[in-house]
């Protein structure tokens, strides 16, 4: 294995990281939010929107490095696990673009039922986590799926 190789390798694992790993100190804010002060909840709210923003960026690394190893390495696109990778990949950017902002900014509309939005953000944080671990077990096990 080319150093390279080895590099975009750890790239990958890298932003992998950075792709999952906040979602897990975000579970224990969204908790929070339901008791916080309008001040706290802003600042709570400021995380939730800058993680989003870290992992909408690392995922963008995650892909790039993940093309290069695909096409430097012995893997081809019509591997079972990496089309199944490629389809949750595709689903969870269409519910990371839904799930997170257009939520938080209706914490600042009047009239707006907090617990049930502090409850949409704890359920869509939840099931991208899942999505996102799905996508990791694919990677790391790298099943032959058909």
């Amino acid at each position: 294995m080319n150093i390279l190789y080895r590099i975009i390798l750890f790239i990958h694992v890298g932003s992998a990281i950075l792709s999952i790993g906040p979602f897990v100190i975000l579970i224990p804010i969204t908790k929070k939010l339901r008791a916080a002060g309008e001040d706290i909840q802003k600042a709570y709210l400021d995380i939730f929107l800058y993680t989003v923003r870290l992992v909408k960026h690392a995922g963008h690394v995650l892909v790039g490095s993940g093309v290069l190893l695909i096409a430097m390495g012995h893997w081809t696109w019509k591997t079972s696990w990496i089309i199944a990778t490629l389809a949750l990949m595709f689903g969870s950017i269409f519910f990371l673009a839904r799930a997170f902002t257009p939520i938080i900014r209706k914490f600042h509309e009047p009239g707006q039922d907090q617990h049930q939005l502090v409850q949409k953000l704890l359920k869509s944080t939840w099931l991208y986590f899942i999505l996102l671990m799905a996508m990791l077990w694919l990677m790391v096990v790298k099943p032959s799926l058909w």
